[in-house]
């Protein structure tokens, strides 16, 4: 079908209240999944994130990079353990991860941005203490009766604190800052922290009118696998507690409650496969995938909610 005047600004005016609104707001992105790997979405991406920036948007990413670092680890001959959905990481796979997202993944994504004029500056969580982790324990219970198992999982964080001044300087002077979710301990030392959970800590902390989360799904599926697209937190905790979000949805929902309670205005978790995702949730009337709202007007559910975390 050709595209025609009319068709065209149709589009621009859509998206006219949307610039209004979030002009000057932070949007902070976890971009991971297919999105990463497809040379015409990362094209995409990078001309979504660059365009969102010289509209008066102001952007912050975050990037996972696992299949990366299994590949490095399996060319190196070191074997990838998993315990409970979490990489064991030792002191040599430690240095894997920190090599791999800092190294390598950081500096890919911020060439792709720079090449279409981003003005990107790469960081970990390391740099200006910007993400203080602590080590994550994992419990396995074995029985009723039984004390629960601590496993052992390594240099395995989880976000302690987030210190927003150098992504909020960066801002300042116009700069696109693009974050690996390495974070550092007490003694300085390197955590491998999901790069879900450092999106929504960011995200709280930057008071963000959104964080959007990229994912090789539509979205979040009720029990019979329909699209939902619109949740509020307390919901959340039921589609976690009663089984219907799994795997890696889990963090992502974990990370947009914590995010909301935190002072983000909303989530959204959307199809990163899909060529402008983030445009098209931003600017358009019926955007894609779903979003996660706060609901702490409800009477009851704050409290209800706490002890869900």
């Amino acid at each position: 079908m050709e595209v025609t005047n009319e068709i065209r600004a149709k589009v621009l005016i859509e998206a006219l209240p949307y610039l209004k609104r979030f002009y000057g707001k932070t949007i902070v992105i976890k971009y991971g999944g297919h999105a990463m790997v497809s040379e015409e979405l990362k094209e995409a991406f990078a001309q979504d994130i660059v365009l969102m920036k010289y509209v008066g948007l102001r952007p912050v990413l975050v990037h996972g990079g696992g299949p990366q670092i299994s590949e490095v680890m399996a060319k190196m001959g070191i074997k990838p353990v998993f315990i409970e959905g979490q990489r064991v990481t030792d002191e040599a796979t430690m240095s894997v991860v920190e090599m791999v997202l800092v190294g390598t993944v950081n500096k890919s994504i911020v060439g792709l941005l720079n090449r279409h004029g981003g003005r990107a500056v790469g960081l970990s969580g390391r740099d200006g203490q910007l993400v203080v982790a602590e080590k994550m324990k994992i419990y396995r219970y074995s029985g009723e009766d039984r004390p629960p198992e601590i496993i052992d999982i390594g240099r395995v964080g989880k976000v302690k604190k987030i210190n927003p001044e150098v992504i909020e300087t960066l801002m300042e002077k116009g700069f696109l800052p693009v974050i690996a979710p390495v974070g550092v301990g007490p003694d300085g030392e390197a955590y491998n922290i999901n790069a879900d959970l450092v999106a929504g800590a960011i995200a709280g902390a930057l008071k963000a009118e959104k964080v959007i989360y990229l994912t090789d799904v539509e979205g979040v599926k009720d029990e019979n696998g329909q699209l939902i697209s619109t949740l509020s937190i307390s919901q959340v905790g039921q589609l976690i507690e009663k089984g219907i979000a799994k795997g890696g949805m889990i963090p992502k929902l974990k990370s947009a409650r914590k995010a909301l309670r935190a002072g983000a205005q909303k989530a959204h978790i959307i199809d990163g496969r899909v060529p402008h995702a983030i445009l098209l949730e931003i600017f358009t009337d019926q955007g894609v995938g779903t979003e996660i709202v706060s609901d702490f007007g409800t009477p009851g559910i704050q409290g209800a909610e706490t002890q869900m975390i």
